[in-house]
């Protein structure tokens, strides 16, 4: 399983320019407002995709750095496999750029609820604080994996992975 690591451990070069590069919430990677449909060139952008502390996403490499707009995050978690591990189920998702991350403590799965609706969005971290939207399809399986677990304040779901809960949601 390819796993799309980012080249990283370098100095940020000094100049920078802003790219006309946007990624929609659905994944879809833009140039100019037009789709990129080369899969192959969208994974080369990914492995140089950096987020700084102030949460702005760059393209970097050792010779110059791009800033890029990220409408939500700039990953999609599409597909969902799961396995039997030592520790209990090891779940691993594949995103939009064909890469599988594997939901452990060091890529955890976080559900934030929008405050209007209370419709919950999903994700799971691939890597240098970049996230992966988790597909509708691929969160009602989830969800399906839950165990509920009964609390003062309701009940809640949890999905565990490599040895780890994830609390997908209380009711």
């Amino acid at each position: 399983m390819a796993t799309g690591e980012g080249l990283t451990g370098f100095d940020w070069p000094e100049r920078y320019t802003d790219f006309d590069i946007r990624i929609l919430r659905d994944g879809t990677w833009t140039y100019k407002g037009d789709p990129i449909r080369r899969l192959k060139l969208c994974q080369l952008f990914s492995t140089v995709l950096q987020r700084d502390e102030e949460g702005t996403y760059w393209l970097v490499t050792p010779g110059e750095r791009g800033r890029i707009d990220v409408e939500d995050v700039p990953f999609n978690a599409v597909e969902l496999k799961a396995e039997d591990g030592d520790d209990g189920p090891v779940l691993h998702f594949r995103t939009n750029l064909d890469y599988w991350v594997r939901a452990d403590a060091d890529h955890p799965i976080r559900v934030e609820s929008d405050p209007a609706s209370d419709e919950p969005s999903p994700y799971i971290m691939v890597r240098d604080g970049l996230e992966a939207l988790i597909a509708r399809p691929v969160f009602y399986d989830l969800v399906d994996r839950a165990r509920g677990v009964e609390t003062a304040d309701g009940t809640e779901y949890f999905v565990e992975s490599a040895g780890t809960p994830f609390l997908l949601g209380r009711v």
